[in-house]
C-alpha cells in the first residue's frame, strides 16, 4: 500500500507504454500453426463482449478457415478492448477465456492485448476499465462521425503502472472483492427500484380492475372529445413565460399562452405519443398534443389522466417508426369511472402513493450513483498504490 499496508513500496512501481508490456495484435499466423483451418474455434461478435464482465463468456464457434481471413484473432489469457465508439466509450472489454482449442476469433473492432510475464492479465484489465482511460481515449479519437475509433498511438503509448506482479495479484484479489460486493449490493438496488415501481403499477391495476359500485363503462367518444393544439415552430417560438408543450413534452418557452386553467393534455405524436399529463397553468399546446374538451361527464382531471395512462394510449398508435394516434383511433376505448367525489379520493390516493414511489426511486438511483462512484474511487486507488 502506498503509505502503509500489506503493499510494497509505490518506488518500487514503474510506469511503462502499454506497447512495452503487452503484445498488441498478435498474428493471426499462429492459429494456423496450432490447428487445421477445419477446426473448430470460439467467434465472439461485438454484441458478445461484455461490460463489467471481466471474463468474457464465448458462446459461437465456427471453423478457423471460415475466419481468419477478416476477423481479428485472439487466444486464451489476451484482453480483449472495443476501439470503436459508442463500444469503446461504454467500456466493452474481457479477458478471453474458454475458447475452443484455446482459439477465438471477432470483431476487426477488436484491439487485442496479450500481456507479458510482468503484467497479471486481470491488473491489466482493471486498468483499461479505469472511466479516465476511457475518456482519454475518446479525446483522441479520428475517423467519421459514428465510426471513429481510438487511435492505436494512444493505446501504445499510454502509461500503466508496473508494480512486482504479486503486488498486483494482491490488489486485483482485493478489487475482486470489493466488486462482487458491490454487483451484489447494485442487484439488489436496482431490485428494489423495480419493485417501488411494480407496487405503484399494481396499485393501480387493482383498482381500476376491482371496481367497486356505481362505476360506469362508456367509450371515450361518449366522455369527452380530443382536440389538438396550435403549431408553432421553432422560428416562431419566442422566449417567455410560459411553457411550450408537444409530442416530446416541456420544448421550450413561449411570450403567448393558448391554454389555460386545469386541463389534461395528451401527446399525440413523438416520443411521449399516448402519455397524459394534467396541466393546472398557462401553457402553449402545440399541435403534436391534444387537449381534453367538450366533457359529457364530470372527471376530476388527476383521475382521468392515471386512468389514460393506464389504458396504455400508446398502443392504440398507428405506425411503429412515427406513432401517430387521434381521435378515431381512441373514440371506442372504453373507459371505467365512479363519480366525482370518488374520482377526487382515488386521485388523492394515488398522489400519496405516487410521491413515496419517487422517493424510494430517488433514494434507490443516488444509491446506484453512490456505488459506481466507489468503484471508480477504488480504481483510482488502486492503480495510484493507495490499496
Amino acid at each position: 500500500m502506498g503509505g502503509g499496508g500489506g503493499g510494497v513500496s509505490k518506488s518500487d512501481w514503474q510506469s511503462k507504454p502499454l506497447a512495452d508490456v503487452c503484445q498488441i495484435k498478435p498474428p493471426k499466423a499462429e492459429a494456423r500453426q496450432r490447428i487445421s483451418g477445419k477446426a473448430l474455434v470460439s467467434f465472439v461478435p461485438m454484441e458478445d463482449l461484455g461490460i463489467d464482465q471481466k471474463i468474457m463468456v464465448p458462446t459461437q464457434t465456427r471453423p478457423l478457415e471460415d475466419v481468419a481471413g477478416s476477423y481479428t484473432y485472439f487466444a486464451d489469457g489476451d484482453v480483449l478492448l472495443a476501439k470503436i465508439t459508442p463500444c469503446f466509450e461504454n467500456g466493452k472489454l474481457g479477458i478471453a477465456d474458454n475458447l475452443t482449442n484455446g482459439i477465438g476469433f471477432g470483431s476487426s473492432e477488436y484491439i487485442v492485448f496479450r500481456p507479458s510475464p510482468a503484467v497479471d492479465k486481470e491488473w491489466l484489465y482493471y486498468f483499461l476499465s479505469r472511466e479516465s482511460f476511457r475518456t482519454g481515449g475518446a479525446e483522441r479519437m479520428s475517423g467519421a462521425v459514428g465510426h471513429k475509433r481510438v487511435s492505436k498511438e494512444f493505446i501504445e503509448s499510454y502509461p500503466i503502472p508496473v508494480p512486482p506482479l504479486p503486488e498486483q495479484q494482491r490488489i486485483v484479489a482485493i478489487l475482486d472483492e470489493a466488486f462482487d460486493g458491490i454487483a451484489t449490493a447494485k442487484a439488489n438496488t436496482e431490485k428494489n427500484l423495480q419493485n417501488a415501481r411494480a407496487l405503484f403499477e399494481s396499485h393501480l391495476q387493482s383498482v381500476f380492475t376491482e371496481r367497486g359500485e356505481g362505476w360506469v363503462e362508456k367509450p371515450l367518444g361518449e366522455c369527452f372529445r380530443l382536440k389538438s393544439g396550435d403549431g408553432l415552430t421553432s422560428k416562431a417560438m419566442k422566449a417567455g413565460a410560459f411553457p411550450v408543450f408537444g409530442g416530446n413534452g416541456i420544448a421550450g418557452t413561449h411570450d403567448e399562452f393558448n391554454l389555460s386553467g386545469d386541463n389534461v393534455i395528451i401527446g399525440r405524436v413523438g416520443a411521449l405519443c399516448g402519455n397524459a399529463r394534467h396541466i393546472i397553468g398557462k401553457i402553449w399546446l402545440t399541435d403534436n398534443a391534444f387537449k381534453v374538451v367538450d366533457y359529457c361527464h364530470e372527471f376530476d382531471g388527476a383521475f382521468l389522466t392515471y386512468l389514460l395512462n393506464y389504458k396504455n394510449l400508446r398502443s392504440y398508435a398507428r405506425q411503429a417508426a412515427q406513432p401517430v394516434i387521434s381521435n378515431s383511433s381512441l373514440r371506442d376505448l372504453v373507459l371505467q369511472f365512479p363519480v366525482l367525489a370518488e374520482q377526487q379520493r382515488i386521485a388523492a390516493s394515488f398522489d400519496v402513493l405516487l410521491k413515496e414511489t419517487q422517493r424510494l426511486e430517488s433514494l434507490y438511483q443516488r444509491k446506484l450513483t453512490a456505488l459506481d462512484d466507489l468503484k471508480k474511487f477504488l480504481l483510482h486507488q488502486a492503480f495510484s498504490g493507495q490499496l
